[in-house]
């Protein structure tokens, strides 16, 4: 099967699609009673939340053992203008101001209060304006709220966080007591033995650049065994940040993965990245001709496509599913988190090509997809439903999940390391 080739225009960002419900906001017991004691016990209320960390869980007052009310708070007196709660995914930019805190009257405590499931996780940041900046916007001007949003903060009763996409200030994390956490299997274990992790500078001749490529070996395999091999895009975050070796070592030592080389390339800027990531057929060329070409002169690369996978996530869940079906002699398996299948979103309006390919064309045999996406990414809820769709009409083999979360690498790191078990792990499985 010979799959399209895809359009050359496209505009770099999704359908503003609006929310389709507005977020649950409640009234917490725990701040009710605060405000009803008096400013005496003030002190003691925030001797608790040190104690305790943040943000606030409670039970749901309308009974049901699978909600939680969630609280977030900021300390700061009258100066304080405004402080803004932004968990992934949770704000309208039509209405900012729902996510606004308040402050309960005469004391420091300012606090934001969501209804939720009990299996939602999400990084979040607290923008604050404190009133200690003399140029910035009066809070009724149209550029308050970007000039707002801009003034990120983490948590200072949170002691966990993640490193944030392009640098700059990491983000607090927020998992509640039933989100399907993938913690343990990221964090580093002294008796697992450490793969090896080299970052290179590739230079590619069809792209016309070079970047930086991380490449993991595994710490143990079998004497000239070739190796399953992982193309995980936006490599300069899941490496140098977020330590993806660690994972790989650690499903490796559980038996849930076999030994498997990973190469993560870097992603050259947002710009770049959109160029690349959308669907290109010369970006899957440097894939297959130049990338693993060079990468298996270092390692002994298996040049099986159904011990190859490729994984991304946004658009480069877009360009995983592309390189698949468009180069099915090479890429067996595609792991998508959150893809962009909005895209090429030319006029608002036309968008969704690769459901409408495969619609057309199908799947190749031989390609396994494994898709996840977040309940809260209301932007990409419809795009990834018609690909369901047309991938169940056209008998394709693929899987999909949902998870109650965001456009979000704490919930992909969940999602990495599933979908990478369910494309290598079974198939080592079934093999043995």
């Amino acid at each position: 099967m010979s799959f399209p080739a895809p359009p050359r225009e496209s505009l770099p960002h999704p359908p503003r699609t609006p929310r389709p419900a507005p977020m649950e906001l409640a009234e917490s017991p725990r701040i009710a009673a605060l405000a009803a004691s008096g400013t005496a016990s003030t002190e003691a209320f925030w001797d608790e939340v040190r104690a305790a960390g943040t943000p606030l869980v409670e039970p749901d007052p309308q009974g049901a053992p699978d909600h939680a009310l969630v609280t977030f708070l900021w300390r700061g007196d009258e100066g304080v203008r405004a402080v803004l709660a932004l968990p992934n995914k949770l704000a309208d930019p039509r209405d900012p101001a729902a996510n606004l805190m308040r402050r309960v009257p005469g004391t420091d405590v300012w606090h934001w209060t969501l209804r939720m499931r009990t299996d939602w996780q999400a990084t979040y940041s607290l923008c604050v304006d404190d009133g200690d900046d003399p140029d910035a916007p009066a809070p009724g001007d149209q550029a308050y709220w970007p000039w707002l949003r801009g003034r990120l903060r983490v948590d200072p009763f949170n002691s966990r966080t993640l490193a944030r996409r392009w640098g700059g200030e990491p983000q607090s994390v927020l998992e509640l007591p039933d989100a399907p956490t993938a913690e343990k299997l990221w964090r580093r274990r002294p008796d697992v033995a450490r793969g090896a992790v080299t970052e290179h500078l590739v230079r590619s001749e069809l792209l016309g650049n070079e970047r930086r490529v991380w490449l993991y070996e595994p710490a143990t395999r079998e004497p000239d065994a070739e190796l399953p091999v992982v193309i995980l895009f936006d490599g300069e975050m899941w490496q140098p940040e977020l330590d993806v070796a660690a994972l790989l070592d650690n499903l490796i030592a559980d038996g849930s993965l076999p030994p498997v080389a990973a190469v993560l390339p870097e992603s050259l800027g947002s710009q770049r990245r959109y160029r690349e990531l959308a669907p290109s057929d010369t970006f899957v060329d440097f894939l297959r001709t130049e990338l693993l070409p060079w990468a298996g002169g270092i390692l002994p690369l298996t040049d099986d496509p159904a011990r190859t996978v490729l994984a991304g996530q946004s658009l480069g869940g877009l360009a995983a599913l592309y390189a698949a079906v468009r180069a099915p002699e090479r890429f067996g398996n595609a792991l998508s988190c959150s893809g962009s299948f909005w895209w090429p979103n030319h006029a608002e309006t036309d968008g969704e090509w690769i459901t409408g390919a495969i619609r057309e064309h199908g799947v190749p045999d031989g390609v396994r997809l494994w898709l996840s996406s977040g309940e809260q990414e209301w932007v990409l809820v419809p795009a990834t439903r018609n690909l369901r769709e047309a991938l169940a009409e056209r008998d394709a083999d693929f899987s999909y999940r949902q998870f109650n979360g965001g456009h979000d690498y704490l919930c992909w790191r969940t999602e990495l390391a599933d979908g990478l078990t369910a494309l290598l792990g079974d198939r080592a499985a079934r093999q043995a």
